[in-house]
This record gives C-alpha cells, sequence and structure tokens, in this order.
C-alpha cells in the first residue's frame, strides 16, 4: 500500500490525472486558438520561457490541470471582467 491505496488504485489515479492534464490544456489551447486564430497567436506570441516548476507538473497528477483551470480563472476575472481581450490575455501569458 502506499498512501492507503493499492498500487493498482495510485496508478489509475495517476494515468487519470495525465489524461486530464492532457485534455484540460488542450481544450484551453483550443478555445484561444478559436477565439484569437492560429495566424495571430503566433505572430503576437512574446519569447517567455516556461518556468521548470510548469515543466515539472505533468509529474504530479492533476497539477497541470490545477495550473490551466487557474489560468483559465485569470482570464475570466482579470481580464475579460475588466473589458480587456483574449487577445491581451496571450500576449500577458507569453510575455516577460
Amino acid at each position: 500500500m502506499i498512501a492507503g491505496m493499492f498500487e493498482q488504485e495510485l496508478m489509475a489515479y495517476v494515468l487519470f490525472g495525465i489524461i486530464l492534464n492532457f485534455v484540460f490544456s488542450l481544450l484551453f489551447g483550443l478555445y484561444l486558438s478559436n477565439i484569437i486564430g492560429i495566424q495571430e497567436m503566433m505572430q503576437t506570441k512574446g519569447e517567455k520561457e516556461q518556468s521548470a516548476f510548469i515543466r515539472l507538473t505533468i509529474l504530479i497528477p492533476f497539477a497541470k490541470m490545477l495550473l490551466t483551470l487557474y489560468r483559465v480563472a485569470i482570464l475570466q476575472i482579470y481580464f475579460l471582467n475588466q473589458g480587456k481581450t483574449h487577445k491581451e490575455f496571450w500576449v500577458y501569458l507569453t510575455s516577460e
């Protein structure tokens, strides 16, 4: 037993978390590309490199999903509710 779970259960949670990581990230990326446009996203993309923490989130089940949901909340609360656009959010997300 690991953390009160059998190994099979733990691996099932890990795999489910990894699958959700990709699903949430993919859906959020598709949402932004539909609103902004892929060509526009490529032209306005900054040169910001992802931090090591962001790269390591794939190792922790559900971490990247929570990070993506955090980004969605920032988009909704900080940008859209203040009258800013999806494009301004994209520039904020990809610039230093």
